[in-house]
Formats: structure tokens, sequence, C-alpha cells
């Protein structure tokens, strides 16, 4: 029986790693602060993998078929694609991967009923894996890695409920599945509000990332379902917003769990707010997680 140890949520906005030194020192420490936390409890936790659900900027898959999620298969992940170095400005990383988790979870996802695609080769990682390894110093870890990423571009996108859907099957797997007393990282990385490249690309709704860091730590998965809907996302950064669809997957995994913040943070030149959740793995008795049956 494998057990989920670790879970956040953090965006990976790009803009932040070449341009975190002239940011604000009170926004420097909020981004240092979360992803030394990230760090720190991590490693405290001891997993044998992180599994990270991420988002997916049309770099790996083609439109006419592109799948709800993408698991990376490979032996060891590299990054950031060569194409994305001068957008990101982050240093290079390899972190190893580990086949056989990737394997289960593919076929577990499959039996589950949840359409996805497999890549055995090299995924073209951009902010999506490569801000949290490296602004949290991931593959300093030792720990092998599996990435996850979702469609957030090309309609129909699967949305809160599909992913809470998708994070159930998520944790059956990994008590069901995985080897008996594997420990489990997981992360959803994305958002919070912006639109890349549109008409909005340096408006931050700022209104509605406290909304959702605050939704997002309070354990109440029931709004979470009802209120953090496509549209409401969509009108706070169209294309972009609808990354924390991520986030969703994690909380689905581990059920109604209250989080913690270590708060939120507006630099123009980010384009996206900052602001992240650890969540402490008690569930809330009122909203005990369901079973997804095998």
């Amino acid at each position: 029986m494998g057990e989920i140890v670790f879970a956040a949520g953090i965006p990976h906005l790009p803009a932040m790693v070449g341009l975190y030194d002239r940011a604000p020192p009170d926004v420097q420490a909020i981004v240092h602060n979360s992803f030394e936390a990230l760090h720190a409890e991590i490693k405290a936790a001891r997993p044998d993998v992180i599994i990270v659900f991420a988002n997916d900027h049309l770099a790996n898959s083609r439109i006419r078929g592109y799948p709800d999620f993408l698991i990376g298969m490979a032996d060891e992940h590299r990054g950031p694609h060569e194409w994305f170095k001068p957008w990101i400005g982050c240093r290079d990383y390899a972190i190893k991967g580990d086949r056989n988790v990737a394997a289960t979870l593919f076929r577990g996802m499959i039996r589950r009923g949840i359409r996805l695609f497999a890549e055995p080769g090299a995924l073209k990682f951009d902010d999506n894996i490569s801000v949290p390894v490296t602004m949290g110093n991931l593959d300093s870890l030792g720990i092998p890695l599996v990435p996850v990423l979702q469609n957030c571009i090309v309609p129909p996108i699967p949305e809160q409920q599909r992913c809470y859907e998708v994070g159930q099957a998520l944790a059956d797997i990994i008590e069901i599945d995985l080897a008996p007393d594997m420990r489990v990282a997981l992360i959803g990385s994305g958002g919070l509000s912006h639109e890349p490249g549109g008409s909005r690309y340096y408006v931050i709704d700022e209104a509605f990332d406290r909304w959702f860091l605050d939704l997002a730590a309070s354990g109440d998965h029931d709004r979470v379902l009802k209120e953090l809907t496509f549209e409401r996302m969509e009108a706070s950064g169209s294309g972009g917003t609808v990354e924390l669809f991520s986030w969703v997957v994690i909380m689905g995994a581990t059920g109604p769990c209250k989080g913690r913040s270590f708060g939120y943070a507006i630099h123009r030149d980010f384009r996206c707010g900052f602001g992240a959740v650890i969540w402490d793995l008690e569930p809330q008795t009122a909203q005990p997680r369901e079973q997804v049956p095998a």
C-alpha cells in the first residue's frame, strides 16, 4: 500500500525566474519562503517519488490529437528545452525519472477510464516543470520525478470535476497499485491568474488570486467543485488561469485537507500573481474521499 506523504500547489510563472532579482524585497521574500518550504517539506517527508501534474503548452502534442494527460516515461528528465531557455532564463537541470511508477500510473489510469497518452522519450519542458524543479531545487534531493502534463489549451480541456476524478484515481493507484510502503509526494504546477500573450498580458486579477488561495487552503472541496469553473478562470485571464486545474488533481488525490499559504505577491513584470499552498494531509471528516472503482 503506497502513501501520499506530501502535497502542494505552486505557480510556474516563467518571468519570475529571470526577473526574480529585480523584484521588490517583499515579493522576493514570499517567493523564496514558498520554494524553501516546498524543498524542506518534501525532503522531510522522505518520498520515494515525486509526481508532478503540470500543464502542456502545445509543446509535446499535435492539436488534432491532443491528449487530456500525457505521462513522461523517461529514465531521466532534462530541461528546459532549448527553445524555451531564453524565455524562462533558468538554469539547466537533470532529474531522475521512474519508469516503473510511470508505467503503473499509466496502466492504472487507463483501467479507471482516464484518457491519457504516454511518452517513452524525452518531453519538452518549458516553465511547467522547469520552474518548480529549479526554484525549489528539487533536482538536488535525489528523488525521482514522474511528470504528467495536462491539456489546458485545446478545447475541450478537462475541467474541475474531471480533474478531481483524476486525482481520486491517482490516490487509488497510489494506495492499491504501487509497491507496498511507497511514499509519494504530489505537486500541482500552474496558474495563478494570467493571460499569456493576450490583451490582458500584464493584468493580474488579485481578487481572484486571493479568493482562490483561500479556497484551496480551506479544504472545502464542495465549493472548489462548484465555484472554480472554467468560465470564472477565463474571466480572470484567458488561456492561463485554467492551469489551476492541475491543483484540483492534487486536491482530488488528498481529499479535503486544509492547507498553508506562505503569502501572496504581485510584481507586474512577472505577469502573474504568486502564491503557493502546502496541504496538511489530515482529511476533513465531513467530506471523506470516495474510492474510485478499479
